[in-house]
């Protein structure tokens, strides 16, 4: 029975993984230009920095650039609050 679980749960973030990397690819080339007005000009070095961290977190990537939202959100947190200028 725990076999079955473990197994299931390697499988699970193997396929994961994989959409994550699937995704990550198309992403790193063409949509990090249109997702962040910073990224624009941006070599294959910063692409190969961000491939790993776009890979993990491919469903909030995709969720932003098929909704076509160009900037990330403000932080709302006591810092930024507080700010009076």
């Amino acid at each position: 029975m725990l076999e079955i679980v473990a197994k299931a749960i390697v499988y699970t973030l193997a396929i994961y993984a994989g959409l994550g990397l699937l995704f990550a690819m198309p992403f790193v080339c063409f949509g990090v230009q249109r997702s962040d007005s910073e990224a624009q000009g941006s070599g294959v070095g910063f692409r190969l920095l961000i491939l790993p961290g776009v890979a993990a977190f491919w469903p909030m990537f995709l969720y932003r650039w098929t909704r076509g939202i160009v900037e990330p959100p403000v932080e709302k947190n006591p810092h930024r609050l507080s700010d009076k200028s």
